[in-house]
């Protein structure tokens, strides 16, 4: 399986990466209401998950392959440490904080729902708890892991992650 994907990264990248974070994220919602919330398939929202794939693809995946070069390319300091400091810097105080608002604001729109509500009850608790998880886990990806298999490092460490994110954006509804 892994063979299979490392052809499709090196033959499209983007789009394998997209369809992988598609994926995971629409994995990441039926986690949520399948084991957190225990909703029960009768009373699965589909929608909910067609939503957290589509956005996954549409938004986070092409983001987040693009960010990862960008921060590759550009953020290059004096030695390896520095590099990896910067990057997991840069990525939890530009990135992290834009991506939960697209977010957050994303996905109210779709429920057709008040974004400035949705972000006042949730982004602060959203970005924090973003902070006490993702650091750690950008700090070894981008020390250890290559350019290629960084979206999918936070992909597969999204699943629970996206699992919360469905949580919380849907707390209220």
């Amino acid at each position: 399986m892994f063979r299979w994907y490392q052809r499709k990264l090196a033959q499209r990248p983007l789009a394998t990466q997209v369809i992988t974070t598609a994926i995971l994220f629409a994995t990441g919602d039926v986690m949520s209401q399948q084991v957190v919330e225990k909703v029960g398939w009768d009373k699965h929202d589909y929608m909910r998950t067609v939503r957290l794939g589509g956005y996954g693809g549409v938004v986070f995946g092409p983001a987040a392959t693009t960010w990862y070069k960008v921060l590759q390319k550009r953020v290059n300091l004096s030695s390896a440490n520095k590099t990896i400091a910067a990057r997991v810097g840069l990525d939890q105080l530009v990135f992290a904080p834009i991506h939960m608002v697209i977010f957050l604001s994303t996905m109210s729109v779709l429920e057709g729902t008040s974004p400035q509500k949705k972000l006042e009850t949730t982004y602060k608790d959203a970005i924090q708890k973003n902070w006490m998880v993702w650091p750690w886990i950008q700090a070894v990806n981008f020390k250890l892991v290559p350019l290629e298999h960084r979206v999918l490092v936070v992909n597969v460490v999204s699943l629970g992650w996206n699992c919360y994110l469905s949580y919380i954006n849907n707390k209220g509804n």
